[in-house]
């Protein structure tokens, strides 16, 4: 009788290394622009916050007043409010209105950002609601 003098090797074929290699390619595809907008809200929350701060101050302002401010950092710091500086060096503030009403409260990225300079999120005052950078999609 003849024995066979090959022994089978362990290991993974190439088809199978490819079709791993392509499953995790797949997966990976799928899974980065999720990723993405997961990062563009995290970083847009920073400015979200600091807007809610504004409009709360501009609201005191007000009150104390009886005009809206029209500027962030001449009119409502340091009495009204009170930013981190790593807020101020990644975002310009600006608002939008003043004297009769405050229309809107936009903040602008600038290159301390990770994310770069340009992104705008936007809160508009009549409905309350935010727009632009990791809200929808950027004009």
């Amino acid at each position: 009788m003849k024995q066979n003098l090959r022994t089978r090797e362990s290991g993974f074929t190439l088809i199978e290394v490819l079709v791993v290699v392509i499953i995790v390619a797949i997966l990976a595809a799928v899974a980065f622009p999720i990723y993405q907008n997961y990062v563009k809200g995290a970083y847009a929350s920073d400015a979200q916050s600091a807007i809610g701060s504004i409009w709360n101050a501009a609201q005191m302002y007000y009150q104390d007043r009886g005009e809206w401010p029209d500027d962030v950092e001449g009119q409502l710091e340091p009495k009204y409010i009170s930013m981190k500086n790593a807020t101020k060096r990644q975002w310009v503030f600006t608002i939008i209105g003043g004297g009769d009403g405050i229309s809107e409260i936009t903040a602008l990225s600038t290159e301390e950002m990770k994310q770069g300079a340009g992104h705008e999120v936007r809160y508009t005052t009549d409905d309350g609601k935010f727009t632009g950078y990791g809200f929808d999609e950027e004009e």
